[in-house]
């Protein structure tokens, strides 16, 4: 199965659409539920639920008039998966600083002096 990531990182890029997302991650919401949300125009919001759902993060579907969001939480896998391979170089890092931190700090030293 390919995926392209390209249009999940563009969706997830804006703080605005990772907000909507972790709405969505409780309950499924019409435009109009979202945008209650937020200090913006239901058009924008639109936009961003648009941009969501080109990135396949969410799934919309019709229910008489009304459109429902509901987050798609298997297409974030693809994403976690590739960033996870950077996690290795983070945690080398981390336990290095870690190291050189407790190594300079005084508390951490015998103490002799008593």
């Amino acid at each position: 199965m390919s995926f392209e990531l390209q249009p999940t990182f563009r969706a997830l890029a804006d703080p605005t659409r990772r907000d909507i997302l972790k709405l969505l991650a409780s309950d499924d919401l019409t435009i109009a539920q979202v945008a209650e949300q937020f200090d913006m125009t239901r058009g924008a919001v639109k936009k961003h639920l648009t941009i969501l759902e080109e990135g396949q993060l969410i799934k919309v579907t019709a229910k008489g008039r009304e459109r429902v969001n509901q987050l798609n939480p298997t297409a974030i896998r693809p994403a976690f998966d590739w960033l996870s391979y950077f996690e290795s170089f983070w945690t080398e890092r981390l336990d290095a600083l870690k190291a050189a931190v407790e190594s300079s700090d005084p508390q951490n030293k015998d103490q002799t002096d008593d």
